[in-house]
């Protein structure tokens, strides 16, 4: 199961995410040191702010929002060649509407 194709995939050891890295995580140790607090977990975050394994914040966005537009996209074309084909919706802006019914008015 899960179609593993090559070697294995390894987890990177914790130790090379270091909240010295990022300035982002730098300034709240600060700030939390500053009230006297400190968080044992921020070095947890610190793979967030990795460009080279996880891009940045509007990369992953993207990716986020327009990962299947492409296969969407070729499967509406699709579905519209297959209609076009079939003839299905070929005229049926008449049907449905009005058919059987005495357009005058009875006074």
């Amino acid at each position: 199961m899960g179609g593993h194709h090559g070697e294995p995939y390894t987890v990177p050891h914790p130790s090379i995410y270091k909240v010295e890295n990022v300035p982002q995580l730098v300034e709240v140790k600060e700030a939390l040191g500053r009230q006297g607090l400190s968080d044992p977990w921020l070095r947890n975050e610190a793979w967030r702010y990795e460009k080279k394994g996880f891009g940045t914040h509007r990369s992953r966005l993207n990716t986020f929002m327009f990962r299947g537009l492409g296969v969407g996209f070729c499967a509406f074309l699709a579905t519209i060649a297959v209609e076009y084909a079939l003839g299905i919706g070929k005229g049926q802006g008449d049907h449905g509407h009005g058919h059987g019914h005495d357009d005058k008015k009875s006074h």
